[in-house]
């Protein structure tokens, strides 16, 4: 099952990928972007549930849909590229094991836990 959400976030990530092209972007805009979404960690400097909630509010495929929509909408192409570069990065990150964030820790992802995990003594 596994294998299969992997494949199934890298599809998603080249289809906002071949999007962007679409739309007429360079083919490096996207790749250029692509990190920006991360910026959403600062959140953390103020402690873990502010952090949780920032990175969640930039990692969530509804909200990049959103965006995109909204771009769509009203005609504004920038506003459609912050939706697939969006969505493409949450796509990325989750193939890679990275998942929205618990407020208990940034290890603590809904697709289970991430690095090396405190053990209880």
């Amino acid at each position: 099952m596994k294998l299969l959400l992997t494949l199934e976030d890298l599809a998603k990530l080249a289809a906002a990928y071949l999007c962007t092209l679409y739309l007429g972007y360079s083919w490096w805009t996207f790749f250029a972007l692509l990190l920006l979404p991360d910026v959403s960690m600062l959140g953390y400097l103020a402690g873990p549930r502010v952090g949780a909630y920032a990175y969640n509010l930039f990692h969530h495929q509804g909200l990049a849909l959103l965006t995109g929509a909204a771009g769509f909408a009203l005609g504004q192409p920038e506003l459609q590229l912050a939706g697939l570069v969006l969505f493409g990065h949450s796509a990325m990150d989750r193939a890679l094991g990275y998942g929205l964030k618990f407020s208990d820790s940034f290890q603590h992802t809904h697709l289970g836990w991430i690095g090396k995990r405190k053990l209880d003594n």
